[in-house]
This record gives structure tokens, sequence and C-alpha cells, in this order.
């Protein structure tokens, strides 16, 4: 019997295959706009000023300044130069710190957004906005912050670097894991979560293996759609609180931080949602925690947190953050457990837990 349930989805223009880049200049016009400003980070810049010439009076100009953890002061030069340029609309080319810099604009001045994937991050088809002021990191739900459009051209991250690749996919996944044991889930956003977990398991061995595979970079950009749907339909819970806090006040990187907690958080939820984390777990051998830290090890993705640069100093404090204004959670969050938690993912330690199916 299916469990009553209540859900709302979010509509967004999906634009998927090799060579799809060159539809922008459709997508512009068919949002009713004429003056893109074209965003990347400084990383992506030369890629970005293509774009905007490719694009000719369709391009207001490029900001190439995009930050990690959306900084407000990056958003409010941003802004600045979306006004002078005489903008309608922008195009993020990038991954999750070039499109957070897209929603910051459209969520000032409710811009219409094109996005062109260039990572898995997911974030492109959510209408969630994280922002850092003051070493705090905030969450802001909002329509006007999911993007109209998403391009997803697999041809456009064949150069995406491997350790990229990796990080960035493990950080879709923790979308999916968490998704599973939402408060609000419903049966299609479980299957969404499954299907992108499965997607990206497949695909990124391949990548690691061949990075030039245009099918497993496909296949990775399918899993990250995915992972970043559910992201945006239900409510996310520990392991966003612990990213959020050491991203936000501790300045670790987004995606190796969330490739290494996610082993830990879904370990610490094991038992409480272990019907629910059961179809994910099959994925990784049966052990939900243990299985994603087997995974991320053959991948050679970062393992723990000490190699991100956080101090073991630090995890006091990032303990106590964590546990103030907790986000919803299958198991009570504990101050002593989430520190217990910290100090196993600090150290790299492969997690322990119920769980196995």
């Amino acid at each position: 019997m299916t469990a009553p349930f209540t859900a709302s989805f979010h509509p967004a223009r999906i634009i998927f295959g090799p060579g799809t880049l060159a539809q922008v200049a459709d997508e512009i016009a068919g949002q009713g706009c004429a003056r893109a400003l074209v965003l990347s980070t400084p990383f992506q810049k030369a890629d970005a000023e293509a774009l905007a010439a490719s694009l000719g009076a369709q391009a207001a100009g490029v900001f190439a300044e995009a930050a990690m953890h959306t900084p407000v002061d990056v958003t409010n030069h941003a802004l600045e130069a979306y006004q002078a340029a005489g903008a309608d609309c922008v195009v993020a080319l990038g991954g999750g710190s070039t499109i957070g810099l897209g929603k910051a604009l459209a969520y000032q001045t409710d811009c219409p957004q094109i996005v062109v994937a260039t990572t898995y991050a997911g974030s492109e088809v959510t209408p969630i906005l994280g922002q850092t002021e003051n070493g705090l990191k905030t969450t802001i739900r909002d329509a006007k912050v999911l993007p109209e459009v998403v391009i997803y051209d697999a041809q456009l991250t064949l150069g995406l670097p491997v350790p990229m690749s990796v990080t960035s996919g493990l950080n879709a996944i923790a979308h999916s894991i968490e998704a599973l044991y939402a408060q609000d889930r419903n049966p299609v956003t479980s299957m969404q979560a499954v299907e992108g977990t499965r997607a990206l398991r497949d695909a990124l061995p391949v990548i690691v293996a061949d990075p030039l595979n245009e099918a497993a970079r496909s296949e990775a950009l399918y899993g990250s759609w995915l992972c970043g749907a559910v992201l945006g339909t239900v409510g996310m819970s520990l392991h966003h609180k612990l990213c959020h806090t050491l991203g936000g006040s501790f300045d670790t990187p987004h995606s190796e931080t969330h490739a290494v907690l996610i082993p830990h958080t879904a370990a610490y939820n094991a038992e409480a949602a272990q019907d629910a984390l059961s179809p994910a777990a099959e994925l990784f051998g049966g052990e939900i925690g243990g299985g994603l830290w087997d995974f991320a090890k053959s991948l050679g993705a970062p393992l723990a947190l000490k190699d991100l640069g956080l101090s073991e100093s630090d995890l006091d404090r990032a303990a106590e953050i964590a546990t103030q204004n907790p986000y919803w959670n299958p198991r009570p969050i504990e101050q002593d457990a989430i520190r217990a938690l910290l100090q196993d993912a600090w150290a790299g330690n492969r997690p322990t837990s119920g769980g196995k199916t």
C-alpha cells in the first residue's frame, strides 16, 4: 500500500543532448529577453567569453567572478554589472558557484535564468539559494530562484577534471540519499533519487577510467539532473546542515565536503531510515554508509575533512553550530553524536553502522 503524500513539482524547461549549447540564443529569445549577462567563475572565463561572442548583440557582457558559497559581496558586484550593462536576463555557464550567483541575481531582480550546466551539482533545477555573509551560510527557498531553462550538453563536460567530476557526482548522490528519507518524500521523488544514484554509480567509474567517454558523461548529467530535481522538491536533513556549516563557517570546498560527509551522514541515519535507504544501500553492496565510503575510495575521492583544510580544533565549534536550529532528520540530532561523526569524517575513518540489507 502506498502511504499518503502531498507533492508539488517545479516547472523547468530541460534541454538535454550533445551540441545543445547552440540553443542558448533561441532560449534567450524564448524568454522574451534581448540582453544576457553571461556568468562564470574565473576558471571558466574564457568559455564564458566565447559563449558571449557567439551570442553577438544578445550578450550584455561577461561577469566572471562567481565564487563558492555565493558570497553576498560578489552578488552585489554582479548586480552592479547587470544593471550597468542593461541586461534583462542571465546565462550561467558552469557549476554550483556560477549557478548560485545567477540565482542570487534572480532573487533580487526576478530576471529569467538560463543555465548551461557543466558539472553534476544539480542546483540548476532547485528553487534553493545558499548565500554566505559574515561567516554564516543561510538558505532561501523561493520560486524566483528556480532557473527557467537548463541546458545539459555532455560535450561541455568532457574537459571537467576527473577529481572535480568525482566530487561533483558524489555531491549529487548526497542530494538523493537525503531525499530518500525526507519527511516530505513521495513515490516520484524516491524513484528519481534511486535512478539518479544508480546513473552516477555507473557513470563515475567509467569517467575515472576514460574521462572523454561521452556516453558516461551524458549518463552522469542525467543522474545529476534527477538528483538535483529531488533536492529542489523535498526537504534536506542532517547532511546538508553539516555541509552548510562547514562551508559557510569554515570555508571548506563545497563538493569535496559533500563527498567526504555523505558516507558518515548516511551511516548516522542508517538504522532510523533503514527501509527508506534500502534501495540505495543495495546499489552499494547492502551497507549504505560503508558502501558509499568504499565507492568514494575506489574513485580516488577525498575521504577526510582534515585534507580539506579543516582543523581538528574546529570540530567542537562545528558540532555546536550544526546542532543549532537543526533541519528535520529521521534520527535525533545530538551534539555528542554529531561531534563523533565529525571526528570520524575528519580522520577519514570508514563508517560502520546498521542499515545493512
